[in-house]
């Protein structure tokens, strides 16, 4: 890193909040440099629970979580929050980057929201999310929360980076939760029926309770993302439950919230939960092992962002995609041929390298 880079990171990792506004500015822009600062933050992670709030637009997930962030805060916590939005299609820019209804902590310098752009990705959360995930738990924020934009079932991208998923489920929702139990549902570590002062808040909870106590495969699906084996204390409760199998392996029980965030109602209970999944987490060694599949994940990522750069520099030394795409309009080839010519290179340095060094 240049010297600009290290006095960043070093006023980053001292709690200066402008340091940290910055670097995930460079992390969103891609600045040069960016690979190398988030290299370093990785040595400072680890700390901070990260919490992911997902659920069908108009669930209230920006007023829970602003809730959830004043809550946290009165009990002596700092936290740092992560709302995707949809993207622009014309700057690739958050469109609802005002957050408007985080109002409660405006003025609080220890709860530092971000509005991030969703920039097309799958699931709504881009590799930049990541790194400002890793932004904030170097700065040493005690509590992180990704709030995703709620497309649907490609939510399910959040377990790759939240410790504990909240799913949330408006009242009344009726065959959606139905529609979405082969989806989104099947990430839940808890269930949140917010808006529960409405018509229909305890049809719902009920449909929830049977969906779980039909499940006898551990997770939506079997297994999925709760452990082997996990079912039902009856939801409702607002109580965790763990259990063992015959595998003495333990499993978690996926607890069901209600709450009313616009007076605060069940936040704290909602909050218990969240606690309580992560000393489910810590205790079974289920998080060393998220944190494991994690890091695979990222790198997947990283190398397919990399291969498909250099791929594009291989396009356009052959002449460009638009020559290319137009060489097959005219029958003058196919995209198997060009594709093949194309890694061609590629496959050549591999096996290089794999005869320099059996």
């Amino acid at each position: 890193m240049n010297d600009d880079d290290e006095t960043l990171l070093a006023e980053l990792l001292e709690g200066r909040h402008r340091a940290l506004a910055r670097v995930i500015s460079r992390i969103e822009n891609r600045s040069p440099g960016y690979r190398e600062l988030i290299s370093e933050l990785y040595a400072h992670t680890g700390e901070a629970e990260v919490i992911g709030i997902t659920g069908s637009p108009g669930a209230g997930k920006s007023t829970l979580v602003d809730k959830l962030a004043e809550t946290y805060r009165e009990r002596g916590e700092t936290v740092g929050v992560i709302a995707i939005d949809p993207s622009s299609p014309f700057t690739g820019g958050a469109v609802l980057g005002d957050r408007i209804r985080m109002a409660s902590t405006v003025g609080d310098m220890d709860v530092f929201v971000r509005s991030m752009s969703a920039r097309g990705t799958l699931g709504g959360l881009s590799t930049a999310t990541a790194d400002a995930v890793k932004a904030m738990d170097a700065f040493g924020k005690d509590k992180i929360i990704i709030e995703t934009v709620g497309a649907g079932q490609n939510e399910i991208d959040i377990v790759r980076t939240a410790d504990t998923v909240a799913v949330l489920v408006p009242p009344g929702s009726g065959d959606d939760v139905q529609t979405l139990k082969a989806g989104i549902l099947e990430i839940a570590d808890v269930f949140v029926v917010n808006k529960a002062d409405r018509p229909g808040a305890d049809r719902t909870v009920q449909e929830l309770r049977e969906m779980i106590e039909l499940d006898s495969g551990g997770g939506f699906g079997g297994g999925g993302h709760h452990g082997p084996g996990a079912g039902s204390d009856g939801g409702g409760s607002a109580v965790a439950a763990q259990e063992s199998t015959g595998d003495d392996r333990e499993t978690w029980t996926t607890p069901i919230v209600e709450t009313v965030a616009t007076d605060g109602t069940g936040v704290d209970d909602f909050i218990d939960e969240l606690a309580a999944h992560r000393e489910f987490l810590v205790g079974s060694g289920a998080r060393a092992e998220k944190a494991r599949q994690r890091y695979a994940e990222e790198i997947r990522t990283l190398l397919r962002e990399d291969v498909h750069a250099m791929l594009e520099d291989e396009l356009e030394d052959a002449g460009g995609i638009d020559e290319l795409a137009t060489a097959v309009a005219d029958g003058e080839t196919d995209p198997y041929t060009i594709s093949a010519e194309v890694l061609a290179p590629v496959a050549d340095c591999l096996e290089e390298l794999e005869t320099r060094n059996p």
